[in-house]
């Protein structure tokens, strides 16, 4: 009997239900009972409920299960992938083991082979069986366990062809399950670290590095791993003393949809071997709105106001990894239209946008920023996005571009809005260019939020608040819950914290001056045309959208 049918013997889904799942389920290849929570139709928990109560089993909770390391060992890391099932209780001859699927009534056979135990099955949910094996076998596990026969050997001797080991089905499996999980985790960038007798793998999620669950035996095989990376990157194998630049397209599903990401790739030879950064870029991410990005109320209206003008400079700074790009990417989508030609510039292009023309730079052939800028000008375009100006000469074109009637968003790398004209000119930008192109600077970070499924409010001790911070009517604030919602972090995806510099005329006046950027940030303040990331990560704060912890980390640098 199929879980559909059960579902609808039992009451739970209805035949209609069943059939629109099932016609879902020929086109798309996902198993019937995914689908049936993906088209909303019934929860995930009720389905494992259902099946726990016509086979008359007990439901698990794996997420708040503690099982000893004897019973884990029960089953070999190969059976537990393979079949997916894992021990949680031993006793008296009789070994209990958690399964996301009953109906595979073979594996109670070779279970009771394998072990000798008389087996006692247990129901469990399947995403929490699978981060259950994940957290206790981890990510490859299985992969690893049939590698440790002979290739570890090779590893560890320092002999053989290495192009061969990393090209083993067994190597490129594991290689290809580290990246899935880090896309799986949201991460955006993976970090392989060579220590002595160690190789650390750890994923930066949501702005923070967090390890991966790896056995300790993927260190013997660290060489094929970089190996097998460094082919994938089309990078010189052979190469060990200096460091490597590649990029790798991988495509996997992710929620039932195919995604294809960009990674970028970093390689340096360490003391201990070649250490690896992946950056990871989804390229079939849907592009956000700048509500999504945590910008609104006054700072919204006002940069609204700044993008949609004719022509300009508008900047977006801050430290890398900030969002930038995202930003100025949400603020494309809400100006360009069929009336509206834009063309970016970028190194490299992260994500693709309808309607936008996109070039990446190329510096083997001398497609540099300035010089893709110039070529640029002369295709008719209403609006251009420079990446990011890094020298004299992108910064004197993107201020003709603007002086001769263009749009221009661009980023560069200062800690606040009003550094970024004093960054202008010091790379050599006559103070009048700068005064008369550049209309606004918005500065930002990233903070974490909290997370929407597992929260609570709490009054905090009057000694823990920051000087100048407002509480908020009701006397509370909000902080996460560590779940498995978040990773155990309280925090789940980030939000922007942005500081807004509109360019008055007694702003423009004093960067003629070349004044400091404490003095104008003085000046706009008292004018009211300055908003602070200070004030914007306070009203996040008591808005329930993040922590004050959260904002004094991001505010430091």
């Amino acid at each position: 009997m199929s879980v559909g049918v059960l579902l609808v013997q039992r009451g739970v889904i209805s035949e209609g239900d069943l059939e629109r799942a099932v016609a879902q389920q020929r086109s798309s290849g996902e198993r019937l009972d995914r689908v049936l929570v993906d088209l909303g139709v019934v929860e995930r928990a009720e389905i494992t409920r259902t099946v726990g109560e016509h086979f008359r089993l007990s439901v698990v909770d794996l997420d708040e299960a503690s099982v000893d390391e004897g019973v884990l060992g029960a089953l070999p890391a190969s059976l537990v992938y393979r079949q997916q099932c894992v021990p949680i209780a031993r006793n008296n001859g009789t070994l209990t083991v958690a399964t996301a699927n009953p109906f595979d009534i073979a594996t109670l056979d070779e279970l009771r082979l394998l072990t000798g135990c008389d087996i006692e099955l247990a129901l469990a949910d399947e995403d929490g069986l699978q981060r259950f094996i994940r957290a206790n076998y981890g990510v490859g596990g299985d992969t690893l366990d049939q590698m440790s026969g002979g290739v570890d050997a090779v590893a560890e001797e320092g002999v053989g062809d290495e192009v061969e080991e990393a090209q083993e089905a067994s190597v490129i499996k594991l290689v290809n399950e580290l990246l899935a999980e880090a896309v799986a985790e949201r991460a955006t960038d993976v970090h392989i670290e060579p220590y002595e007798g160690e190789l650390a793998v750890r994923y930066r999620i949501d702005g923070v590095l967090q390890r991966a669950s790896v056995p300790a035996s993927i260190h013997r095989f660290g060489r094929a791993i970089v190996s097998r990376l460094k082919i994938m990157a089309n990078l010189n194998i052979a190469e060990k003393r200096t460091p490597q630049d590649g990029r790798i397209a991988f495509k996997h599903r992710v929620n039932g949809r195919l995604h294809e990401f960009d990674l970028r790739v970093s390689v340096i030879p360490m003391l201990f071997g070649e250490g690896v950064v992946l950056r990871v870029l989804d390229k079939s991410a849907m592009l956000l709105d700048l509500d999504d990005l945590g910008m609104t109320g006054a700072v919204l209206e006002r940069w609204d106001g700044l993008i949609r003008r004719p022509h300009g400079i508008v900047l977006v700074t801050g430290p890398t990894g900030s969002g930038k790009s995202t930003t100025l990417y949400g603020s494309l989508g809400r100006v360009v239209t069929d009336e509206v030609k834009a063309i970016t510039i970028e190194d490299p292009v992260e994500y693709h946008v309808a309607g936008v023309n996109q070039i990446q730079v190329n510096t083997r052939t001398g497609l540099t920023f300035a010089k893709g800028l110039r070529s640029v000008l002369r295709h008719d375009p209403d609006i251009v996005m420079v990446g990011e100006i890094r020298d004299k000469e992108t910064a004197e074109t993107a201020v003709q571009a603007s002086l001769t009637g263009h749009l221009v968003f661009s980023t560069l790398h200062t800690n606040d809005a009003c550094g970024a004209a004093t960054r202008l000119l010091d790379t050599g930008v006559e103070p009048c260019l700068v005064s008369s192109s550049v209309t606004g600077v918005l500065a930002q970070r990233l903070v974490r939020r909290i997370c929407p499924v597992a929260n609570e409010s709490y009054t905090p001790d009057a000694g823990d608040l920051p000087p100048g911070f407002e509480m908020p009517a009701s006397g509370t604030l909000v902080r996460g819950v560590a779940d498995r919602a978040n990773r155990m972090t309280g925090f789940k995806g980030r939000l922007g914290v942005f500081e807004l510099l509109s360019m008055s005329l007694a702003v423009q006046e004093m960067i003629m001056e070349r004044a400091s950027a404490p003095a104008i940030a003085r000046q706009a303040r008292g004018d009211g045309d300055l908003t602070t990331l200070r004030e914007d990560g306070y009203a996040k704060v008591r808005a329930g959208l993040t922590t004050l912890g959260e904002c004094a980390r991001a505010l430091a640098t």
